[in-house]
């Protein structure tokens, strides 16, 4: 009897001893965001990548998902959060903080983008070559877009150019705005939370936003009409990233950095594209479901309002060759990427 016990106690003090190893060799990181859990890419692609890095990892990485700014600040803070150390890692729309990725808003241009999974294919490929520079403390794990961008307006909405004219219209960056701006309407930058109040309110008459974001913002119940476009190009695009503190990286094992590689890249951007063009389909059918009217502008309305949005082309590529940024090869290797990943997606 007397030997069990000391083989029981034994064998419970190795057991605890492993155990506490591998709590030892555990590695948690604190990831952050501004979306709510339920909407697109915190339900849809954030939570299914954690899942897969935990698995792959079998629990020794472990990540905590905190969305809505739980963890405190302000949605323009989350990019400096990661790089500064303050979370692990955040996930953000780039142009929350204006000017700061001079070359990544080649993507943010009128009618650039088509579906998401094929335009993020091209944003992470563009990034690759020629915009790392842009991304300088932190290390991007996933760069991506959304799928075509489009207006969601209360009233009578909009369906020509000239109806813009006195409508105060959400922009999700400063290139989108700009080109609201030059288009006609009365155009505010603010992030995506604050929409709800804002319609809710009046204090903007519409937003610009893409299908997907639209359930979880109540957008169907708080406006009439949306405005799509012919053809494949969206009005504009906004882009993401889920950026890493470089030391946080930097401190994981070798392995543990392994599956945090194999778990990034071109064909997770895919991924995170994918899952905004399924809900895309969502969004738009419960805004049918509701009665609310959806105005697609025929081709040559189309084309009057890429006419017009190409001055704001012009203006981006002035700016960025006066802050020494091959703007114009820029422009064309956004435009060949899209075109390129668009055409694959369909073959």
């Amino acid at each position: 009897m007397g030997r069990w016990s000391k083989t029981g106690a034994l064998a419970l003090a190795l057991a605890v001893g492993w155990s506490g190893a591998v709590r030892a060799d555990t590695v948690t990181l604190r990831l952050h965001h501004f979306l709510p859990p339920q909407a697109t890419i915190p339900a849809n692609a954030i939570t299914p990548w954690i899942q897969a890095i935990e698995a792959a990892s079998d629990g020794r990485l472990r990540i905590e998902h905190y969305p809505a700014m739980q963890l405190g600040g302000a949605p323009p803070s989350l990019y400096d959060q990661a790089r500064d150390g303050v979370v692990d890692i955040a996930w953000t729309l780039l142009g929350y903080t204006p000017g700061r990725f001079p070359r990544a808003e080649a993507f943010e241009l009128p009618f650039l983008g088509t579906t998401g999974e094929a335009t993020s294919r091209a944003f992470s490929a563009f990034v690759e070559a020629h915009a790392m520079a842009d991304f300088d403390g932190v290390r991007p794990l996933v760069v991506h877009t959304h799928g075509p961008g489009l207006l969601h307006v209360r009233g009578s909405g909009v369906e020509r150019l000239e109806d813009l004219q006195g409508l105060t219209l959400r922009g999700p960056t400063r290139v989108t705005t700009q080109l609201l701006s030059t288009l006609g309407a009365n155009a505010i930058g603010m992030p995506v939370p604050a929409v709800p109040e804002a319609l809710a309110r009046g204090v903007i008459d519409g937003v610009a936003v893409p299908w997907e974001v639209t359930p979880s913002l109540r957008i169907a119940e708080l406006v009439d009409t949306h405005t799509e476009f012919t053809g494949i190009h969206g009005l504009y695009t906004a882009t993401f990233v889920l950026a890493m503190n470089q030391g946080s990286y930097d401190r994981l094992p070798d392995d543990l950095r392994a599956i945090i590689d194999a778990h990034s890249g071109i064909e997770r951007a895919a991924a995170f594209g994918r899952a905004m063009d399924v809900n895309d389909v969502v969004g738009r059918d419960i805004a049918l479901a509701a009665g609310n009217r959806v105005v697609v502008l025929d081709a040559a309305e189309t084309a009057r309002w890429q006419e017009a949005a190409a001055a704001v082309v012009e203006s981006w590529i002035a700016e960025a060759e006066a802050r020494g940024i091959e703007g114009g090869a820029l422009v064309e290797a956004a435009r060949a990427l899209v075109a390129e990943h668009t055409a694959r997606s369909t073959e």
